[in-house]
């Protein structure tokens, strides 16, 4: 049987492990962490619970397709719900937004806010599935290491107009400065800036409506455990605890994998589920790497950073929905002040994650269990963390209990936190970027980097820094894309 090695055990490393194994490869997933799914982590302090990672399912047909493999159904492995409210919006005014439900709710909440954008925002969602149908559909699973391939799509694209950012699409439909917010939110969630992120992924309008707005009962983790018990039953090997440290080449090929304890084990191919930029700078000998892929990794655009507040309250607040976007009172400057300028402002916007909301088993009895992210520049911009952390935890905590968590501050049983820092160390991401590269026109596509190496010959990529990108559905298609790439094992 050939042999594969997949390096990351994150969402990608885990959807690309088990599309190999049905291919008939003898699979072994290694990963750094002591659990799998990659930033999926889950963290446990006095009886709460926290999901580190995405805390968001869109799209679960695409989940499901990993047990389908198998003749398996998703459900026997872990619960998905469905949620009413997908988000609230809540502004500086104390003003909200819901979003989420039936296509009328959408358009009464509209409606309650600005009469006369209604017709726009069904405008938007005609355009967005026009987008989804091409650029999901049709291009999110298909390799683009071809320049050919990419011209091929150039006419498509232009007839989109996908060069137009977010923001831009968005504005020219709807008109209330608050709606525009919460319809161009959506590119943060994967890294980007609305302001510069390409409308591609104003897709997500159509995505979320078509099909919903998903929670696992248990976690994001215990949806990787289900996948690690479907990875499990199919013969798959995990090591965990170990960081590969060099990909040697021989004759064009990756010809092993070494771990920090110099451990090495010859494979027939490698998958890399780890930041591209880290693949290129430090596992492949340079002489083995394209120019492309040097260029693109010394110059890419990095997504923001992320500062992640983790916080337990001894009461609970039961007006607080799952997902909650606080806007602060800056938008678009702000978001220069993160991502152009890399500056930490006195001022910022976050989402509120309130898994108790929708499962108890988060938190003690009477309790609620919170994260707040906050996105703020990747560590280009020369951040003492160490100061700057404790200040961000306090002013967020102020900020809370002084909008919609009233008392939170006095009833808090424990907090902490990581910034970008921590992603950089825990999980190799250059300058501690949250969701790799960052999602512009210029770094989609054969911009991106690529699915098949731009390096060795048995080299794949998956992952967020690859096409198509970052988020649950973006990373599993990016396996996907390899069943188009790597053939069907045979006896070797």
């Amino acid at each position: 049987m050939k042999s594969a090695a997949v390096i990351g055990g994150g969402f990608g490393g885990i959807a690309a492990a088990l599309r190999l194994r049905a291919k008939g490869y003898d699979v072994t997933v290694y990963d750094r962490s002591s659990q799998l799914g990659g930033r999926a982590q889950v963290f446990e302090k006095d009886g709460f619970k926290y999901d580190a990672g995405p805390t968001v399912i869109t799209a679960p047909h695409v989940i499901s397709e990993l047990f389908g493999l198998f003749g398996k159904d998703m459900s026997d492995y872990v619960n998905i719900v469905p949620l009413e409210t997908w988000y609230r919006f809540t502004y500086p005014d104390g003003g909200y937004f819901d979003y989420g439900g039936s296509s009328e709710q959408i358009k009464n909440e509209i409606r309650r806010i600005s009469p006369g954008d209604v017709s726009g925002y069904e405008a938007l969602y005609r355009e967005s599935e026009s987008i989804y149908r091409v650029g999901y559909e049709k291009l999110a699973t298909q390799p683009f290491h071809s320049l050919l391939h990419m011209i091929k799509i150039v006419p498509q694209m232009l007839r989109l107009r996908v060069y137009r950012s977010v923001w831009g699409l968005v504005s020219a439909h709807i008109k209330h400065d608050k709606l525009r917010q919460a319809f161009s939110v959506q590119p943060l969630l994967v890294g980007g800036n609305p302001f510069d992120t390409t409308c591609i992924y104003s897709l997500i309008h159509f995505l979320e409506r078509e099909f919903g707005v998903y929670f696992a009962m248990g976690g994001t983790g215990a949806l990787v455990t289900g996948l690690a018990k479907l990875m499990e039953e199919e013969g798959i090997t995990v090591r965990l605890n170990q960081t590969i440290t060099r990909l040697p080449v021989a004759s064009k090929n990756i010809s092993s994998v070494v771990t920090e304890r110099g451990e090495e084990k010859p494979f027939d191919l490698v998958v890399s589920n780890v930041d591209p930029v880290h693949l290129y700078d430090k596992l492949v000998d340079a002489k083995f790497v394209r120019r492309s892929a040097k260029i693109k990794a010394k110059h890419a655009s990095k997504s923001m950073g992320l500062f992640v507040l983790f916080f337990g309250t001894n009461t609970t607040f039961p007006d607080v929905e799952h997902h909650t976007i606080w806007l602060g009172k800056r938008y678009k400057e702000l978001l220069s002040d993160i991502f152009d300028r890399k500056v930490l402002a006195d001022d910022f916007s976050l989402y509120l994650h309130r898994p108790t909301a929708t499962d108890p088993s988060f938190a003690p009895d009477g309790c609620d269990s919170f994260y707040a992210l906050v996105p703020v520049p990747n560590m280009q911009g020369n951040i003492d963390w160490g100061n700057e952390g404790p200040r961000l935890e306090q002013r967020v905590l102020d900020a809370l209990d002084n909008s919609i968590l009233p008392g939170v501050k006095d009833n808090l049983a424990h907090s902490f936190f990581m910034t970008p820092v921590d992603f950089e160390s825990r999980y190799l991401s250059p300058e501690g970027a949250g969701f790799s590269i960052a999602p512009k026109f210029t770094q989609s596509a054969w911009f991106r980097f690529h699915n098949k190496a731009e390096g060795p010959e048995n080299l794949y990529l998956v992952g967020a820094g690859s096409h198509p990108g970052a988020g649950l559905p973006g990373v599993i298609a990016s396996a996907k894309v390899l069943d188009q790439l790597i053939p069907q094992a045979a006896a070797g």
